[in-house]
């Protein structure tokens, strides 16, 4: 096992997938139960727009750790350490989990951009879905 500690980013992209499992667990069963087609609809509409969202934290994420463009100050750039008064109560606050370095990489993307690549590809499938369950049958 790989024991890779996420950083602040890491842990604000898990969040399309807490709000995009349940729901397409509800609209998968509302599709199965036979739900009026515009429900079926709108709730893969919504999964798409959540999983755009986790494809957007994944680009903004890979795009910090490429040096593209600055990160948030609590996991980015130069930690400001301070005065040498208190300096062991502040280390024990610091985050030592970086935004702007990838822990890990495979053929080149961290797991931020396989992210990026997921939450993108389910953003399609979700659309794709939406778009079939609004045609006329």
């Amino acid at each position: 096992m790989l024991r890779l500690k996420p950083c602040p980013l890491c842990l604000e992209q898990r969040w399309p997938y807490y709000i995009g499992i349940p729901l397409a667990l509800i609209v998968a069963l509302a599709a199965w139960r036979n739900a009026p087609r515009m429900i079926v609809t709108v709730g893969l509409a919504a999964l798409a727009l959540v999983m755009l969202w986790g494809a957007y934290l994944g680009v903004y994420h890979a795009g910090i750790e490429w040096g593209w463009w600055a990160g948030p100050q609590e996991c980015s750039g130069p930690a400001a350490l301070g005065p040498a008064t208190d300096f062991m109560k502040r280390l024990q606050n610091l985050n030592i989990v970086r935004c702007d370095e990838a822990a890990w990489r495979f053929l080149g993307l961290s797991l931020a951009g396989y992210n990026a690549l997921i939450s993108a590809a389910l953003a399609a499938i979700a659309v794709w879905g939406a778009a079939s369950a609004a045609r006329p049958r």
